[in-house]
């Protein structure tokens, strides 16, 4: 899945860079994945987008189109809503061997998708009167704030874990396990604690950190461990990330640590977020 700050990057990238294009050919499905995921079948894409102008790409902050983890292509009456990563190909450039999503355009440039561990790539109609419709608050935007963050609250299971209330059933569009570990530092919070533990002042804290702490990974071009639509690697440097198991805790010097839980890997520092 694409998290919030590189799905902000891609469409600001994809609008200045893809816009305005067409499409030759678009080809989908040619390398079948398991966790592939396309709206019909993959093989009506190019009769879908074959010809079709890239005109814009949908707002990943929530402002208006789409919010967290997917990036929207218009391409004038159809959208690609996409959550793997995409890649953008520069005439003459080598093409990756496998592809689940691949578009030519007519001046030789491709963009292509290659799913990891999963990704949709769905293409459906663009329906224009949709677009001033509200979706989730995002935390980019002004509408998620304290009140509807404690609204969130309230209406999540005391004994949640910080990590379930965070990051599944997408409670925030955008907001999963990449993202978390580096917002629950900063918070000081650690990723098994329970919300009926955290106090007022915590609660506080933690709602501050979801938004400066996305913001900053939005602002400095995406994490480290992802990369933008030109395959390069973004800005913000990860406090708690693969990257960064084996260095010590940038506060206390202490050893960080990695664990299983809830389907995933959790970073932590045992000294900075006690559980």
């Amino acid at each position: 899945m694409i998290e919030l700050p590189e799905a902000n990057v891609l469409s600001r990238q994809i609008d200045e860079t893809l816009k305005g294009k067409t499409i030759k050919r678009a080809v989908a499905g040619a390398f079948p994945h398991a966790f592939a995921w396309y709206t019909g079948d993959p093989a009506t894409y190019g009769a879908m987008l074959d010809g079709k102008k890239v005109t814009g790409a949908g707002d990943a902050t929530g402002s208006g189109k789409s919010c967290g983890g997917n990036v929207r292509v218009r391409c004038e009456n159809m959208e690609l809503v996409i959550s793997t990563p995409i890649k953008y190909h520069a005439p003459g450039e080598k093409l990756p061997k496998k592809h689940q999503l691949l578009l030519e355009f007519a001046d030789g440039s491709h963009m292509s998708c290659t799913v990891q561990m999963w990704g949709a790539m769905f293409c459906v109609p663009h329906d224009p009167s949709k677009e001033s419709l509200a979706p989730l608050p995002c935390p980019l935007a002004d509408g998620f704030d304290r009140a509807y963050f404690d609204g969130l609250l309230s209406a999540s299971k005391a004994d949640l874990s910080a990590k379930a209330f965070l990051a599944t059933e997408q409670r925030i569009p955008g907001l999963g396990n990449g993202v978390l570990h580096d917002i629950l530092f900063n918070a000081r919070i650690h990723p098994k604690r329970k919300l009926c533990t955290l106090e007022g002042r915590e609660i506080k804290i933690l709602f501050e950190s979801v938004k400066e702490t996305l913001k900053r990974m939005t602002d400095e071009g995406g994490r480290d461990t992802e990369k933008d639509l030109f395959g390069n690697k973004g800005g913000y440097a990860t406090i708690l990330s693969n990257n960064t198991l084996g260095l010590p805790c940038r506060v206390c010097g202490g050893a960080l640590k990695r664990e299983a839980y809830l389907g995933g890997n959790i970073y932590f520092c045992p000294a900075c977020q006690p559980v």
